[in-house]
């Protein structure tokens, strides 16, 4: 079963959602630190995934997002997993993250 355009904005605002939820543990105790680095490192994986399948029409109404970056990003969580700086995470969720989601949020419900 094929995900849809409205399907995959959702999955990615949702893991918009969670990573900034999850960032706020990373000044937290060992443990705690420990998981969500796991978790926040997922879910920016979970968005280019999700950007990777969006109809083009959506992804030209918005040049103003790094679209390939954000696909590559992905990439390097996924492949390069051993190399990844949890301060460029943190980053990518505090400042590029909520722009996309911002330019999602009208194509939520566009199938």
């Amino acid at each position: 079963m094929s995900r849809g355009p409205s399907q995959r904005i959702e999955d990615v605002l949702a893991a918009i959602e969670r990573c900034q939820r999850y960032v706020v543990a990373l000044s937290g105790d060992a443990d705690l630190v420990d998981m969500a680095e796991d978790a926040i490192e997922r879910n920016p994986e979970i968005v280019g995934e999700a950007v990777t399948h969006l109809p083009e029409e959506i992804t030209r109404a918005h040049p103003e997002i790094e679209w390939t970056q954000i696909r590559g990003f992905r990439n390097i969580l996924a492949h390069q997993y051993f190399g990844v700086d949890v301060e460029v995470v943190r980053d990518v969720v505090q400042i590029h993250l909520p722009p996309l989601a911002d330019a999602l949020r009208g194509h939520a419900t566009a199938d």
